[in-house]
C-alpha cells in the first residue's frame, strides 16, 4: 500500500512524480518493536529538504501521522519511505509547485547486519549532493555498471579524485591506528552516518581512492543496512574481522529506536 496524505495513492497522483522525478525523501527502517533509530534527524532532513526544495514549510507532526498510517497492518521490520512532492509540479513551470504532499510507501527489512560488500569505484557526482532528492539515475546507472561488472555496488569517486560515498550509503574507513575517518568531500550525510558520529570517536579527512584501498578496515552505512564491511574496493581486497567494525555494528545496534 503506498499512501498520499494518508489515502491510497492513485496513478494520476503518482504521474507528475515519474515525470518530472522533482522531490525529496527520506527511508527508515522500523523494528520489530515499532521503533525508529535517529527518527528526530530523519523529520529534520524532511523539514530542511523541503525548504530547499519547495521554499515551503512541512509539518513533521503530519508526517509522523502519515508514517503511522502507513504502517498500519504491516509486518516488522520493515523500511518506510517518506517521499515529499507536490502533484501539481510540472516540467514547462516548476517554479510553480510549491505545496509539497507526504507520500508513504513501506517494503520488507533485510536482516542485520548484511554480507559484506564488494565496491566498484565509479566516477560520479551527486546533483545537489546535500539534498536527498530523488533524482537517482546517475546513483542508479552507476550501480547498474558496477553489477554488470560482478560488484555488488558503487563506490563514487570526483573529478578530483577524492572518495564521497557509496551509490546509496555513505562509506567509512578504519586507518591504521584503528581511527575511523569519514571522508571529506560533498556529500549526503546520512542518518545511520551522523548518529554512528555521536557515539565513536573519529576524524574527517580527505581520502583519495588509492588511501582508500589502503586502509586497514571500510564500512557502508545507512538505515537499512546499518553498518555493513566493505570487502573489496575494485580488485583490492579488505579485512572483514577488524575489531573496530565489530564495535561499530554492535554501536549501532544498541542506539534506541524512537517511538512515532
Amino acid at each position: 500500500m503506498v499512501t498520499l496524505d494518508g489515502t491510497p495513492v492513485s496513478a494520476d497522483d503518482l504521474l507528475p512524480l515519474a515525470l518530472t522525478n522533482v522531490g525529496h525523501f527520506t527511508s527508515m527502517r522500523v523494528g520489530e518493536d515499532g521503533t525508529i533509530r535517529g527518527l528526530s534527524l530523519h523529520m529534520e532532513r524532511l523539514v530542511r529538504d523541503c525548504k530547499i526544495v519547495w521554499g515551503a514549510d512541512l509539518d513533521a507532526g503530519r508526517v509522523r501521522e502519515c508514517v503511522r498510517q502507513g504502517l498500519e497492518g504491516q509486518s516488522r521490520p520493515c523500511v518506510v519511505r517518506v517521499t515529499i512532492y507536490d502533484p501539481k509540479v510540472e516540467m514547462g513551470h516548476p517554479a510553480s509547485a510549491d505545496e509539497p504532499h507526504v507520500m508513504v510507501s513501506v517494503r520488507g527489512a533485510g536482516a542485520l547486519p548484511p554480507e559484506p560488500l564488494r565496491a566498484m569505484s565509479v566516477p560520479y557526482e551527486r546533483d545537489l549532493p546535500e539534498v536527498k532528492h530523488v533524482g537517482l539515475f546517475g546513483a542508479l546507472h552507476a550501480r547498474r555498471t558496477a553489477q554488470l561488472a560482478g560488484f555488488g555496488d558503487a563506490l563514487f569517486v570526483g573529478r578530483d579524485g577524492l572518495v564521497s560515498e557509496g551509490g546509496t550509503w555513505n562509506v567509512g574507513f578504519v586507518d591504521g591506528g584503528g581511527t575511523v575517518v569519514w571522508p571529506e568531500a560533498p556529500v549526503l550525510a546520512g542518518v545511520t552516518m551522523a548518529l554512528l558520529q555521536q557515539h565513536a570517536e573519529y576524524r574527517v579527512a580527505t581520502v583519495t581512492l588509492e588511501q582508500a584501498k589502503g586502509m586497514a578496515a571500510a564500512f557502508a552505512t545507512n538505515t537499512s543496512i546499518g553498518v555493513r564491511y566493505l570487502s573489496a574496493i575494485d580488485e583490492t581486497e579488505l579485512p572483514t574481522e577488524h575489531p573496530v567494525l565489530s564495535q561499530l555494528q554492535e554501536t549501532y545496534l544498541s542506539i534506541v529506536g524512537e517511538a512515532l
